[in-house]
């Protein structure tokens, strides 16, 4: 069966030096010391080592190819948004991250399709470089889950989505800058525990702020399955009708309404939650995405759901159809 993995992150194999290049900063570059594979670093500190599928794209398409998944939607890895550094330079790094992008659709073009990155901190450059990727023929973007901890809800980021639903471009929202990240170190539970919170967090902004209800044609897609959007959604419509002065200040909208207005990946690893997810979000709005070529990823690219005996419509509809929809509308 055809299979578009829709969450799949790339980098260049070369990052210039970003903080001589700005004069300040912990920017990502990559040192390349053992054959196929490079560490990245954050300033000066190890931030972790990646491997040569995290930017050779043949080395890519050839893993991919075991798992019968000819096409890769990518996008940059979230430490690079760098949406703490000054506007301009964080402009310059998104059109770099997105030049590059650009350039492996068009060498591989029937293997890849690419979401940019934009400096969500600055609304007019943000919208400026969506403009740019939308005539570049980028079906989308990919963005955080917060901006330097300020809620996706928040009115400064209202013209980047209404931008963005103008220009007919999807969104997908990757958790990144973890909430109680600085409190929670140790087992890895940023990654465990502070990202799918971070999902539900920017699923709850963007439905109770309104965004969600004022631009119904923009296509979201929350990484992760939502993270803990879904298993927790009882509870948060229970708040929204306990307690409206405190939920339902900015949106009367009760937020299992938006059920089936946004998609979400199928990176669950555990088929009882994606045979609910399956319910809750529709089998039209859950897309094969697997974080490739991350340990945490489904880097068996979706044969957990090939044994869950779906109907064939349903496995047609999560491998690739959801995809195009979300992506082309």
């Amino acid at each position: 069966m055809y299979k578009i993995d829709m969450h799949t992150h790339l980098l260049p194999e070369r990052l210039p030096n970003f903080a001589d290049k700005f004069g300040y900063g912990d920017f990502i570059h990559l040192i390349h010391e053992t054959p196929g594979f490079a560490n990245m670093m954050k300033g000066n500190v190890f931030f972790r080592q990646i491997a040569q599928n995290c930017w050779d794209p043949q080395v890519r398409i050839d893993e991919y190819a075991i798992y019968r998944t000819p096409v890769q939607v990518v996008c940059t890895i979230p430490v690079m948004f760098s949406y703490w550094a000054k506007p301009a330079d964080c402009l310059d790094l998104s059109m770099f991250l997105n030049d590059h992008l650009a350039g492996v659709v068009e060498d591989y073009s029937e293997h890849y399709m690419a979401l940019g990155t934009l400096p969500m901190q600055d609304t007019d450059l943000a919208i400026k470089e969506a403009e740019r990727l939308h005539a570049m023929g980028f079906p989308g973007v990919q963005i955080g889950s917060n901006v330097n901890q300020l809620n996706l809800g928040e009115p400064q980021f209202f013209p980047i989505f209404e931008a963005l639903e103008r220009l007919n471009m999807a969104v997908l929202v990757h958790p990144w800058e973890m909430m109680g990240e600085a409190d929670m170190k140790k087992y890895w539970l940023p990654w465990l525990v502070g990202m799918p919170a971070e999902t539900s967090r920017a699923m709850c902004s963007l439905i109770f702020s309104g965004v969600m209800e004022r631009l119904p044609k923009l296509r979201f897609c929350f990484a992760h399955a939502g993270g803990s959007f879904l298993p927790t959604l009882g509870r948060i419509r229970h708040g929204f009708d306990c307690r409206p002065d405190l939920v339902a200040v900015d949106n009367p909208t009760p937020p299992d309404a938006y059920l089936g207005r946004f998609w979400i990946d199928s990176a669950t690893h555990d088929e009882r939650l994606l045979r609910y997810v399956l319910e809750m979000a529709g089998e039209d709005k859950v897309c094969l995405g697997t974080d490739y070529p991350f340990p945490l990823g489904d880097l068996e690219i979706g044969t957990f759901i090939e044994k869950m005996n779906l109907p064939q419509s349903t496995l047609e509809r999560i491998f690739y159809k959801n995809t195009l929809e979300w992506l082309h509308g």
